[in-house]
């Protein structure tokens, strides 16, 4: 069995490391893939959140933080080194390589843990952006496969821990901001609201 879905895997990987391969994602992928060329992004949208965003927008700034260091050591330093599967780009001899290949392990796939972790975060906290964030996750998460650093495999379970560990935190926000809403509210408003 487990034969079986390593031989769909590495199909897969080579469907996108092969098969859909073209000069602009040749272009495109390596780019997108590349984690410094979001650092920007990144930081205006902290900003953003944490100066624009109102009560809920500090909290959910804050959390992000821990978010991010929970992901990534959970799937970086944890994961990787329980189940210890070799990159593709390690393993295999006609891998289409368009970044450098890490000596690290491939399951799972970081950038797929963390991105859909904070997609999903997010899309819970703010509902209204999930139409980007959610289609921004899956483009970097299927990048790792077309540069040749991943498989499939990798960035599917990267994906649903990320999705799962994004609702855990999501959930911790918003009983977080509940405790503060009632924490700081008005004594009036409270003895209206008991009174009623």
């Amino acid at each position: 069995m487990a034969d079986f879905f390593l031989g769909i895997d590495k199909f897969l990987f080579y469907f996108v490391n092969h098969t859909i391969s073209n000069n602009l994602f040749d272009k495109f992928f390596p780019f997108i893939t590349e984690v410094k060329h979001w650092y920007l992004v990144y930081i205006l949208m902290w900003c953003l959140l944490f100066f624009k965003g109102g009560r809920l927008g500090k909290i959910a700034a804050i959390g992000s933080l821990f978010l991010v260091t929970a992901s990534d050591q959970i799937s970086s330093t944890f994961l990787k080194n329980l189940f210890q599967r070799i990159r593709p780009c390690n393993e295999l001899p006609d891998v289409n390589l368009l970044i450098s290949c890490s000596g690290s392990y491939s399951m799972p796939s970081s950038h797929a843990v963390n991105n859909f972790a904070v997609a999903t975060y997010f899309s819970l906290l703010f509902p209204k952006y999930k139409w980007i964030l959610i289609p921004i996750a899956s483009i970097i998460a299927i990048s790792r496969p077309y540069v040749g650093v991943h498989y499939p495999g990798d960035i599917i379970v990267g994906a649903m821990l990320g999705a799962v560990i994004g609702y855990v935190f999501a959930r911790l926000i918003i009983l977080a901001d509940n405790y503060v809403e009632k924490k700081f509210q008005p004594k009036s408003i409270i003895q209206s609201e008991t009174s009623e």
